[in-house]
């Protein structure tokens, strides 16, 4: 661990699962009853707008009552007492990741918790339903949609983050599936430029075979212990 100064870490829906967020599929998952084409496309939301707001006031309204868990908590305190650099990147679309306490994070899916005007590019805060049209507060337009990344769509920030990449000594994907690019390629970037790689997951994602070591069990027991480790 001497040797390890810059660190990039990717969560997925994983370590939200345990604090009751539904994860991205499977069964009881976010989409079970939703086509992705129906709610989570650029093509779904002209078709059928308002079951897609529908759709995502209630994922809004549902992250507002969950808690962050230990590895939520654990990663800030890395955030916190780590000197070298560190970007935590999320696939997630919660803020337990900030509600936790941590602050180097990078929504690379946007966030619930924000709405995008499509009138002035305006990315404002917002907690509350989005059905009715209201009222972009910057604009004044009624051009709000979800802030959140659909598929066909690019991930935010991607050059920082394969910046961050390219100067990482470790790189640690907790929670993930494994199968959702380009997060999923991250592993192999870090490899190819000689990171350290470690996936701490429930179970092995597709891309185990990719990390030097995988640890499996539950991220509120894991993360918090490999936090430790690396403090220590």
């Amino acid at each position: 661990m001497a040797a390890i100064r810059n660190i990039v870490i990717l969560t997925g829906a994983g370590i939200s699962a345990e604090s009751g967020i539904d994860t991205f599929r499977g069964a009881g998952g976010l989409w079970e009853n939703h086509r992705v084409e129906d709610v989570a496309t650029p093509e779904a939301f002209k078709r059928d707008p308002d079951l897609v707001l529908r759709f995502y006031d209630m994922r809004r309204a549902a992250i507002q009552t969950r808690e962050p868990n230990a590895a939520h908590h654990a990663l800030a305190r890395l955030d916190r007492e780590w000197r070298g650099n560190l970007l935590i990147v999320t696939q997630n679309v919660d803020d337990l990741h900030e509600r936790g306490g941590a602050e180097r994070v990078l929504h690379m899916h946007g966030e619930h918790l924000n709405a995008w005007c499509t009138a002035c590019d305006a990315r404002p805060r917002w907690t509350g339903p989005l059905i009715d049209r209201p009222p972009c507060p910057v604009c004044g337009a009624p051009a709000l949609r979800p802030d959140i990344v659909w598929f066909g769509e690019m991930p935010y920030r991607m050059e920082e983050i394969y910046d961050a990449l390219r100067a990482a000594d470790l790189f640690v994907s907790i929670g993930t599936s494994g199968a959702v690019y380009p997060a999923a390629g991250f592993v192999r970037n870090a490899r190819d430029l000689d990171a350290a790689t470690l996936e701490l997951n429930l179970e092995r994602s597709q891309g185990s075979s990719w990390f030097d070591e995988s640890r499996l069990g539950p991220a509120t027991e894991l993360v918090p212990a490999w936090v430790d480790e690396l403090l220590s």
